[in-house]
């Protein structure tokens, strides 16, 4: 079962404690699972755990940017993800996201962006969010 998390939900996942990163740890400890990513996405991850705020935050648990990083590549694999042809999402920036699942053949996406979530699906592809993640693949595991 191929994921394609969105950025904001990895970078929360990263550095709190909460659903997202419940739902990252379920995706590590289950077998079935394989998170996936682009290049895209990671220079996205990349500028968002430089920001001022995240390196507060990570400083906070004695981590650096690249420390997180280096620990998120560790567990994902990556794929090459095109532009798609026409914008999908209301915010065309989401549309990496669509285009990473679509490239992997992901069987799931999730976030927490209203524009991704509105969608609720891109190509039979679920679009959910963390917690209906959470359900989907405890499901998936039990069969």
């Amino acid at each position: 079962m191929r994921i394609v998390l969105d950025t904001n939900l990895v970078f929360s996942a990263l550095l709190w404690r909460g659903t997202p990163h419940r739902l990252l740890n379920a995706l590590r400890d289950h077998p079935a699972a394989q998170l996936v990513s682009s290049s895209a996405l990671l220079e996205e991850l990349s500028d968002v755990l430089t920001r001022p705020a995240a390196t507060r935050q990570l400083a906070l648990i004695g981590k650096g940017p690249r420390d997180v990083l280096a620990d998120y590549l560790a567990i994902i694999e990556l794929v090459d993800a095109q532009m798609l042809p026409a914008p999908v999402s209301r915010d065309p920036d989401d549309d990496q996201v669509l285009a990473c699942a679509l490239a992997a053949k992901a069987a799931l996406i999730v976030s927490g962006d209203r524009d991704l979530l509105d969608l609720r699906s891109f190509n039979a592809i679920p679009i959910l969010r963390a917690a209906q993640a959470l359900n989907y693949i405890g499901a998936a595991g039990t069969t």
